[in-house]
């Protein structure tokens, strides 16, 4: 929790990010993810100052448990003083003892954001999904808390001023942003409307241009001019030279297909393939380069319209 402190922005974990959905898709599957096409609603998490401390947390922690369907499970939260923003130990279960910051005796506004991270942990907990190491599991838990519907929260809990800055979570506000896109663009939501935070609004626009910009990639049709033609470039090189490569920062790598081996992947007859990132789940789709192509991904399901 960045409390009067430097707040980082930008996208620098933003390949840790996409991993953070791709693991997503893999575990809950498409038609788990669809389930959560409607966000919590800010009423259900609503916390005024003359609300009960403790029992206006238990409520707002069933209202996430209920919204991340996790029936048996029972938060029991508390306050102390503490570097960090909350803490929950996760055992297993059915009740949780989730621990808040003392900050939040006189910042309750921010109370479901801090909620919502910590059953997060306790949702991907029971899921047996985690990441190696304590920095890039915490940013799984603030991508899968941001796509799956109550992200918005933690990143209209980032304030800052000339005098003082408030950040929950540990995704930069851009890359809340991004995240939060990419579930508007799937489920066609605007969660702007729900933000309190000036900020917020400016992190998720950065964050939404480049949600769109992952949809203007080539090999996909949608691409640009200048992307086109770079495309084009790099797969007369491949095609030259029999073989695969493509600059580190094009997205996209070609590889020559297996001959005899049919199948999605890749040509039958050996032909040249390319590979590239699904703009939505971000799982590397191969076809084979011939041309004009729909395609479907396979984990999340989204058609593309391919220029191979």
């Amino acid at each position: 929790m960045a409390n009067g402190g430097p707040v980082e922005h930008g996208f620098p974990h933003l390949e840790t990010v996409r991993a953070a959905v791709t693991a997503l898709y893999r575990r809950l599957s498409h038609d788990t993810v669809r389930t959560f096409a409607a966000s919590v609603a800010p009423a259900d998490v609503a916390f005024c100052d003359t609300d009960d401390l403790y029992l206006g947390a238990q409520r707002v922690a069933r209202e996430l448990v209920a919204h991340y369907r996790l029936p048996d499970a029972r938060m029991i939260v508390s306050f102390r003083e503490m570097t960090h923003a909350a803490n929950v130990e996760l055992t297993a279960g059915p009740e949780y003892f989730i621990e808040l910051n003392d900050r939040f005796r006189t910042h309750r506004r921010d109370i479901g954001a801090a909620l919502a991270h910590e059953v997060m942990h306790v949702y991907l907990h029971r899921l047996d999904l985690s990441f190696p190491g304590t920095r890039d599991n915490e940013i799984l838990t603030d991508t899968a808390t941001t796509y799956l519907g109550a992200g918005w929260l933690l990143l209209d809990a980032y304030r800052e001023d000339a005098a003082s800055s408030q950040k929950l979570g540990y995704l930069t506000p851009e890359e809340f942003g991004y995240v939060l896109a990419k579930r508007a663009l799937v489920f066609g939501e605007d969660p702007s409307v729900w933000f309190t935070s000036p900020q917020a609004y400016t992190a998720y626009g950065k964050g939404l241009a480049l949600a769109r910009q992952d949809a203007r990639q080539p090999p996909l049709t949608a691409a640009g001019w200048a992307g086109r033609r770079r495309y084009a470039r790099d797969r007369r090189h491949a095609q030259d030279v029999h073989g695969g490569g493509a600059a580190a920062d094009a997205g996209y790598s070609f590889a020559p297909g297996a001959a005899g081996a049919a199948g999605a992947s890749g040509g039958a007859d050996g032909s040249l393939r390319v590979a590239f990132p699904c703009p939505t789940c971000h799982q590397r789709i191969r076809l084979p380069v011939r041309g004009r192509v729909r395609a479907r991904c396979g984990l999340c399901r989204t058609v593309l319209e391919c220029d191979t």
